[in-house]
């Protein structure tokens, strides 16, 4: 039996399937826990939101019409609520800086700078998994500019993260180059939106608004699948 399955999750923090879908992260390491490895990975997709939005929703209402589809959309999953003023009056120019500020995030706790494990009193998220979830619930949830450093930064105040650290690998570089380096995974495995889900060394993948027990079910196939077993293709 495999000993562990690896997980790449690429995602925007302005998407609103990886918004409503976040909980099925959640529920994937609530019941599998050790046995998986859950790797996060940004992708801009919303990086200039003036092109997307206004330009691409154009003839369909621009930021109201989309600002619309976002609600629709949050009608369907109970479990989150969205903010009308969400592109509607509150209408972030970019995903990126948020997706810099998770990485130098990221970068904390692969050095050792946070805790990394689960945490109890995060509904066993880690440190950095609740500060994906706050970034994407002060947008959705809150209609705060997650694109303005300032916002970010209060989230950062709110879990207690080194302000001084994250503001040092934002301006030395650390976080534009691993940014950099999830792009470069996105080109390489020919992504094509969020959130996706990248397993078995990249040979499946899931993309979009994916129910949790197809997520389970090819979780749970590599899992049980005997060492060695020879391919069929």
């Amino acid at each position: 039996m495999t000993e562990k399955v690896q997980i790449d999750h690429f995602s925007d923090t302005l998407c609103v399937w990886a918004y409503v879908s976040q909980i099925r992260l959640d529920e994937l390491r609530a019941e599998l826990g050790d046995r998986i490895s859950i790797s996060y990975h940004f992708i801009n997709m919303f990086g200039n939101t003036d092109k997307r939005i206004a330009e691409g929703w154009q003839d369909r209402g621009g930021y109201a019409g989309f600002g619309d589809h976002v609600l629709e959309v949050g009608r369907g999953f109970p479990h989150v609520e969205i903010n009308p003023d969400v592109w509607r009056m509150v209408r972030p120019r970019s995903s990126a800086m948020s997706h810099l500020f998770l990485k130098s995030v990221q970068l904390l706790e692969d050095k050792g700078e946070v805790p990394s494990g689960s945490m109890p009193e995060y509904n066993n998220q880690t440190l950095f998994e609740r500060a994906i979830w706050l970034v994407r619930h002060a947008f959705f949830n809150e209609a705060r500019d997650i694109g303005q450093l300032a916002v970010l930064m209060s989230i950062a105040d709110q879990l207690d993260l080194p302000r001084v650290l994250i503001e040092e690998q934002l301006t030395n570089g650390e976080a534009m180059a691993a940014l950099c380096s999830d792009l470069e995974l996105r080109d390489t495995h020919r992504l094509e939106g969020s959130p996706t889900y990248l397993l078995n060394s990249g040979r499946q993948k899931l993309y979009g608004n994916v129910g949790y027990r197809i997520i389970e079910a090819n979780v749970l196939e590599l899992l049980e699948q005997p060492q060695g077993q020879a391919s069929w293709c």
